[in-house]
């Protein structure tokens, strides 16, 4: 029996949302939106399961992350209930509770807490520097000790189990009954939409947004494998050097694109930012260029007298690394990706 409660609005306004109670289900939302189709419909439906509370429906379910927020459904509320927001805000709240640390949601409500956590890290690799002196090739090789520990420990101790939990929600406590082969056979959907993201070219005039994300996608992963894996920094290859500098500037590039969106608010899904929105693209935007300027500076052989470029670098890299990636903005990613690998399993 469907639980309801009331007071479920106010926790989740604690997200984001505002004034999705306006919502009077005139279906305009739905009826506008490209993705929303016969078998799964949105957003209304979530504005009604919001509005009444019936917080398990909303977790078993994966329409939140089918939403790409184009925007046209809050453009065109005719009574301005933001329904765009209300799926960006129930994304947020499916991630606390996907999150088995709780640290997500606590983060997600808590701008003081995520600046607390922000600086704490920025005192930990302080204190970290001037442990072993500030060396500069100390600092260059447990940094990239770090990434190679931090990727391994993150994705077992936090992401995996969190998807085994959204998992658990959608699949498992449903009852939906699936086989093995059936995990198998489906799984190239998962990687098709992790590395393309290829749906949300179903939003109307979405194209160069798509393209954006595409090419973000793929010089995060790029960067992040020829830091980590190609060792960047200490590289002396000049095929990785130079694709070191490509990848590093096409984030920085792309991040200031959409830096500069937020900034101008032109579009319907930057006119709400959230403190995890800000984070996550001005970080990414930090990762891209600090990396940059860090191989700059070696090649210029400048950076033994600019050590303080390094720890910048390497401040951003451990915040991101074990605040944003596990806990943050980075993780609706991820959950989108596993959530259409999820509904192919359903079919």
């Amino acid at each position: 029996m469907a639980k309801i409660n009331p007071s479920f609005s106010k926790e989740l306004r604690k997200f984001g949302a505002a004034d999705f109670n306006a919502c009077y289900n005139c279906g305009n939302c739905t009826a506008v939106c490209t993705l929303s189709t016969h078998d799964s419909s949105f957003p209304r439906e979530m504005v009604r399961l919001s509005a009444l509370g019936l917080e398990e429906e909303i977790k078993s379910s994966l329409k939140p992350w089918e939403c790409y927020y184009c925007g046209e459904c809050s453009t065109l509320c005719p009574q301005e209930a933001n329904p765009g927001e209300l799926m960006m805000s129930l994304r947020r709240y499916l991630t606390s509770k996907y999150d088995w640390t709780g640290l997500s949601g606590l983060l997600y409500k808590s701008l003081p807490l995520s600046l607390s956590a922000f600086l704490l890290l920025f005192a930990g690799v302080m204190a970290f520097a001037y442990s072993v002196g500030f060396n500069l090739e100390s600092l260059i090789h447990f940094g990239h000790l770090f990434e190679l520990i931090a990727i391994g420990a993150v994705s077992i101790i936090i992401l995996l189990p969190n998807i085994l939990r959204m998992w658990n929600y959608t699949i498992r406590k449903p009852g939906y009954k699936v086989s093995l082969m059936k995990y198998i056979q489906s799984i190239g959907e998962l990687f098709i939409h992790m590395f393309t993201q290829k749906r949300a070219l179903g939003c109307d005039d979405n194209q160069v947004r798509w393209f954006e994300h595409f090419i973000l996608v793929i010089g995060y992963l790029s960067l992040l494998f020829t830091t980590v894996f190609l060792n960047w920094f200490s590289s002396p290859y000049l095929v990785v050097i130079i694709f070191g500098y490509l990848v590093s500037a096409v984030v920085f590039g792309v991040t200031v694109d959409f830096v500069g969106g937020r900034i101008k608010k032109k579009k319907e899904l930057s006119k709400h930012s959230q403190p995890s929105d800000w984070i996550f693209v001005i970080w990414l935007f930090l990762m891209g260029l600090t990396a940059f300027l860090v191989r700059l500076f070696i090649d210029l052989d400048l950076l033994s007298d600019h050590k303080w470029l390094y720890i910048v670098h390497l401040t951003v890299l451990v915040q991101w690394a074990l605040i944003i990636v596990p806990f943050g903005k980075w993780t609706h990613f991820m959950y989108r990706s596993f959530s259409l690998y999820f509904n192919k399993l359903k079919d």
